[in-house]
C-alpha cells in the first residue's frame, strides 16, 4: 500500500504520482463547484454572490487547516523515505493528538472572528446575511476539514495518491445527492450546499480512518507510539504550522483584493466567483504537479538523495509549462460558455467581469506552475518557513494591486492581482530553493549532480 520515490525515473514517478492527485483535486473541486453551480442556478444571483463572498475568507481558513494537514504529513514522508518505521508512527500518533487539539481551537477562534471579517470586507448589506450563514457553517465543520487532510496527506506521504482519489469520488458523490435533496427538496438557501460539503468531507475522513486502520501495516501502533512527545510535536509544528500560515497569510492578500472587488456591486462578485470556481477546476493539473512535490522531496532528502530533489524539480515544472499553454487555450476558447454553468439567466456584465478575470489568470499559469512546484520542493526538504516569506510576498502583491492598481485600472486591476502575485512569490521562491539545496548538499556532503535522469 506505499510507494517508495528514492529510486527510479523521476519523471514517471512525479507523473504516476500526480495522475491521481489531479483526479482527486478534480473530484474536491467538483463538488465545491457543484455547490457553486446549484446556488446559482437555483438561489439566484445574489445568493451565488453571497457565496462567492467568502471565498478570501474560506481560503483564510481551510487554507490553513489544509498546509497545517500538510505539514504535519512531511517528517512521516522523510522517516519513510529513511526506511525508519519506529519514528514514522511516533510522528503520525503526535499528528493526530494535535489535530485533535488544533480542531477545537480553529472552531472556535475562527467562529468567533466570522463576522467581524465579513464586514471588514465591505461585505454587500443584500449578499451579507447570505455569506454569513455559509460561511459560518464551514467554519464549524473544521473537524471533517482536517480529518480528511491529514489522512489523506499522510496516506500520499507513504506514497499511495491513488487511495485518496477513491474517498474523494464518494465524497463527490455523496455531496451532489445531498446539494440536490436539501435545496429541491427540503428548500434550503446557501445553508443547504454548506451543509453538504460538511457531512461529505467528514464521511471522506471516516473512509480514511477506516481503511488505514484495516490496511497500512507500517501504521500500526504499539501502546508507547501513542505517547505525546513534545520533541516530535515540535518538529511536527516547525514544519506544518508555517505552511498553514503561508495559506492564511496569502489570504489576507486576497481578503483586500475581495474588498477592492466588492465595490464593484454583486454583478463582479458573481462574475469573479464563477471565474475563481472555474480556475481551481481547470488549474488542477499544476496544482497536482505541486502537491506531488512534496512528499517526493521529502522521501528523497530522508533518502539523503539530494540531486533527485533537482531533478524532480526541473522535471515537474517543464510538464507544468506545458499544461499552461493548453489550459490558456481552453479557456480562451470556452471561457464564456463555463461562467454560463454559473448562472440561471444569461448576464452579459457578469460575463464579462469573469472571462476577462479567466483570461488574464490562465496567463500567468506558467509563473503558478513555478510557485507550487518550487515551493512544495522547499517545504518537503523541511525548510517551511520559507513559506511564509513567500506568503508575505504573495499578500504584498494582491495588497498592492487592490490599492494602486485597482484605483488606476478599475476591474483590469483585479485581474492582474493573481499575476503579480506569482511573479513576487518566484521571485523569492527560485533563490530560496537554490539557497536551501545547497545547504542540505553540505549537511549530507553530497554534489549536486548537472543534468536530471529523465
Amino acid at each position: 500500500m506505499t510507494k517508495d520515490m528514492t529510486e527510479g525515473r523521476p519523471f514517471r514517478l512525479i507523473i504516476g504520482f500526480a495522475i491521481p492527485m489531479f483526479l482527486g483535486m478534480l473530484f474536491q473541486q467538483f463538488y465545491s463547484m457543484v455547490d457553486t453551480i446549484i446556488v446559482g442556478k437555483f438561489l439566484g444571483v445574489e445568493q451565488l454572490a453571497g457565496v462567492g463572498s467568502t471565498g478570501s475568507v474560506n481560503f483564510l481558513v481551510i487554507g490553513f487547516c489544509m498546509g497545517l494537514c500538510n505539514g504535519f504529513a512531511i517528517p512521516i514522508a522523510q522517516k519513510f523515505g529513511a526506511k525508519e518505521d519506529r519514528e514514522l508512527r511516533k510522528y503520525a500518533a503526535n499528528c493526530m493528538w494535535l489535530c485533535i487539539a488544533g480542531s477545537v481551537l480553529l472552531t472556535t477562534v475562527f467562529a468567533g472572528l466570522c463576522r467581524p471579517l465579513l464586514r471588514l470586507l465591505n461585505t454587500p448589506d443584500d449578499i451579507f446575511s447570505y455569506a454569513y450563514v455559509y460561511i459560518f457553517i464551514i467554519i464549524l465543520g473544521i473537524p471533517c476539514t482536517i480529518l480528511y487532510n491529514v489522512l489523506a496527506a499522510i496516506i500520499r506521504s507513504l506514497g499511495d495518491s491513488k487511495t485518496p482519489v477513491v474517498f474523494l469520488a464518494v465524497s463527490s458523490f455523496i455531496n451532489i445527492v445531498l446539494d440536490i435533496l436539501f435545496i429541491l427538496a427540503f428548500h434550503m438557501g446557501v445553508e443547504g450546499p454548506a451543509l453538504a460539503t460538511v457531512i461529505s468531507q467528514g464521511i471522506s475522513g471516516a473512509i480514511c480512518f477506516w481503511y488505514m486502520k484495516k490496511k497500512f501495516v507500517i501504521l500500526k501502533m504499539e501502546k508507547d507510539d501513542l505517547k505525546l512527545r513534545t520533541a516530535y510535536m515540535k518538529n511536527l509544528c516547525y514544519i506544518g504550522i508555517p505552511m498553514g500560515l503561508q495559506y492564511s497569510v496569502t489570504a489576507v492578500g486576497s481578503l483586500v483584493m475581495q474588498s477592492a472587488i466588492n465595490g464593484f456591486g454583486a454583478a463582479a462578485v458573481a462574475g469573479v466567483t464563477a471565474a475563481q470556481k472555474i480556475h481551481c477546476f481547470i488549474a488542477c493539473p499544476i496544482e497536482a504537479l505541486g502537491s506531488t512535490m512534496a512528499p517526493y522531496t521529502g522521501q528523497n532528502m530522508g533518502a539523503g538523495k539530494v540531486s533527485r530533489i533537482s531533478d524532480g524539480v526541473k522535471v515537474a515544472s517543464l510538464c507544468g509549462f506545458v499544461v499552461s499553454g493548453v489550459l490558456f487555450v481552453v479557456l480562451l476558447l470556452t471561457g464564456r460558455q463555463l461562467a454560463l454553468l454559473f448562472l440561471d439567466t444569461p448576464n452579459e456584465q457578469v460575463l464579462d467581469y469573469a472571462y476577462q478575470l479567466m483570461l488574464v489568470t490562465a496567463s500567468g499559469y506558467c509563473l503558478l506552475t513555478l510557485v507550487n512546484v518550487v515551493r512544495f520542493s522547499i517545504q518537503g526538504m523541511g525548510y517551511s518557513v520559507f513559506a511564509i516569506t513567500s506568503g508575505v510576498m504573495e499578500m504584498l502583491a494582491r495588497g498592492l494591486a487592490a490599492v494602486v492598481l485597482v484605483p488606476i485600472l478599475g476591474f483590469t486591476g483585479v485581474c492582474l492581482g493573481n499575476i503579480l502575485a506569482w511573479i513576487f512569490a518566484d521571485s523569492f521562491l527560485i533563490p530560496a530553493f537554490v539557497f536551501c539545496r545547497k545547504r542540505l548538499e553540505r549537511q549530507l556532503g553530497v554534489k549536486q549532480t548537472d543534468f536530471p535522469d529523465l
